[in-house]
């Protein structure tokens, strides 16, 4: 509350960015917490709530005979316009909010002021509701060929890794130790993924230090070790997801990737995603084509395009099928970028959504989150923005993997247990940091934290709402829901995703999607089969006691039944027999 310099101000205007003339006036409140703009107009109290969390960008404009404009850009690409009548007072919320959405220190996150009505014990059982040991034990391991490893038991052999990794059952620990120490960051290779089916894997490390001539035998001999886990290939691949050009720069710095003549049975692939700098900037060039007000058609697809968002998307996307084919095929592969939690996090997630459809229910999107994202040390903390801290850092790596799943969704709707709204609640709350799941860099900073004994979990929140989240066109037995799926990365395949950036503009276009709608009909055809069951239950019931000397007193009977069922339907009312006693 000590941030706040003016907890207050009235008569504050809320523009329309699409309609100026549905601009509201109102009172505008700061919270610790929150801003709460609530519309003074008669005719109800409407009232728009913005978690300072959520807060990307604060900007004062300058001043005019109207007032003084401050332009609030959020995380979630929601855009408010306020216009306040004083200057000084716009200053005010201005500098108080630009604090606000800026925390210094992890424990000013609202996840660690958020409150629900839960108690204790429930709580502790939210951070148990997704369980990776599990999911491991669902694809067979440990196994003959894969073990669990407890080489980085409290983060001595790489601080940005979980404590438990499965590796290869003949990589012995010096040889774990050694090639941690030719990679960047000691992020050895690891498994993410295993097919029982055909014992091919996914692993992922970070780049090596291998400069222009350095090697190592370790490293050489971990490689090894996963390609002997797999007995039913004869050679692995190794990609990196980077563009060649990046990875020959690296090796000027010490670093680089893999030379195929000191490695055994190795292929080598450059896939050229672009790093997190070049995302950063795309997306912004993308979101500016978005906040357009009246954009001709030309002018909306020329700076679509010139943003390379999509571009970037269907790279990623690209990179996702190669290895899930490549598995599906039985070989092996192991994936990284730079320093492993980036572009190897995004390609190892599709990979796996490609692959496996238990990826592609609700709680099995939870748990690959879990594993490729949380468990093995994503940089939530720069890459959300989520304290004060370098904007360089900051990059949509994230918001990268939610659009390739929904990509995904537009060309399988029916694979997809999931709607569009589970990716996008997800995405609000891995920038609100309302829940504890994305806090910090890696499973060391969050037990640092103690992220499990003071916050709660957002998927135990996501599995009790799950009716919000469910697809309508979903079929566990769908053809679409079994097995590999193969989607075409081809140009014209890629849609623009309105739902996630433009979501907020109401007066722009119609927002019901086809899962709303789809979901509507469903709920109503329900009712229109319950009030038929009540018909047939009255009509059988008529029958039994209708009089053959009396037809039309029977004709009568049915009637009134009917009209006596159709006022119960969809109330909770059951029809009263006694009625057709007339």
């Amino acid at each position: 509350m000590e941030h706040i310099r003016l907890p207050k101000v009235e008569n504050v205007r809320l523009l329309d960015r699409v309609s100026p003339r549905r601009s509201r006036v109102g009172t505008l409140y700061l919270t610790a917490t929150h801003s709460i703009f609530v519309e003074s107009e008669t005719g109800g109290r409407s009232e728009t709530w913005v978690l300072h969390g959520l807060v990307c960008s604060v900007d004062k404009q300058a001043a005019s005979a109207s007032g003084c404009p401050l332009l609030i850009r959020c995380k979630n690409f929601q855009i408010l316009h306020f216009n306040i009548p004083r200057e000084q007072d716009c200053q005010d919320v201005h500098l108080s909010l630009q604090r606000l959405s800026q925390p210094e220190r992890y424990e000013e996150l609202y996840c660690f002021s958020y409150q629900p009505n839960v108690d204790e014990e429930a709580r502790r059982r939210e951070w148990t509701f997704v369980d990776l040991k599990a999911d491991f034990s669902r694809m067979g391991l440990p196994n003959a060929q894969w073990k669990l490893s407890p080489v980085n038991q409290h983060h001595k052999v790489s601080d940005t890794y979980p404590a438990e990794l499965f590796v290869p059952d003949s990589a012995a620990p010096p040889v774990l130790v050694g090639s941690s120490k030719f990679r960047s960051r000691g992020r050895f290779p690891a498994l993410s993924y295993y097919s029982k089916e055909n014992h091919a894997a996914i692993c992922r490390s970070s780049q090596p230090l291998s400069g222009f001539s350095a090697r190592c035998l370790e490293d050489e001999q971990m490689l090894e070790a996963i390609l002997r886990s797999n007995p039913r290939s004869d050679f692995m691949y190794v990609v990196d997801t980077r563009p060649k050009l990046n990875a020959i720069a690296n090796r000027a710095a010490g670093k680089g990737y893999e030379n195929e003549d000191n490695y055994s049975n190795i292929k080598f692939q450059f896939m050229g995603i672009e790093n997190i700098h070049v995302m950063r900037n795309s997306q912004q060039k993308m979101l500016e084509v978005c906040e357009l007000r009246s954009p001709s058609m030309s002018d909306f697809l020329e700076g679509l395009e010139s943003s390379g968002w999509l571009k970037h998307i269907k790279a990623v996307l690209d990179t996702g099928v190669f290895i899930a084919k490549a598995v599906a095929e039985g070989i092996s592969v192991l994936v990284h970028c730079s320093d492993g939690w980036d572009r190897t996090a995004q390609v190892c997630s599709v990979a796996c959504v490609l692959l496996d459809p238990y990826y592609r229910t609700l709680k099995g999107l939870m748990v690959l989150i879990e594993k490729d994202w949380v468990s093995f040390g994503h940089k939530f903390t720069q890459r959300c923005n989520q304290l004060a801290g370098d904007p360089k850092e900051v990059s949509p790596i994230v918001d990268q993997f939610l659009e390739c799943v929904w990509q995904l969704m537009e060309q399988f709707p029916c694979a997809f247990e999931y709607n569009e709204n589970l990716l996008i609640t997800i995405h609000s709350h891995i920038y609100s940091c309302q829940f504890g799941n994305f806090i910090g860099n890696n499973q060391r900073e969050r037990r640092e934290l103690r992220v499990h004994e003071k916050t709660h979990s957002l998927w135990s929140y996501l599995w009790t709402n799950r009716a919000e989240f469910i697809n309508p066109l979903y079929r566990q037995n769908h053809s679409q829901s079994q097995g590999l799926l193969r989607p075409s990365t081809a140009p014209y395949c890629f849609k623009f995703w309105r739902g996630l950036y433009n979501r907020f503009d109401r007066g722009m276009h119609p927002r019901q999607s086809v899962e709303d709608y789809l979901r509507v009909i469903r709920e109503e055809t329900q009712q229109l089969e319950e009030q038929l069951d009540s018909h047939k239950q009255v009509r059988r019931w008529a029958t039994r006691n209708e009089r053959p000397a009396k037809p039309f007193l029977a004709l009568t009977t049915v009637s009134l039944s009917t009209e006596n069922s159709r006022a119960g339907a969809g109330t909770g009312v059951e029809p009263r027999p006694q009625s057709c006693r007339v």
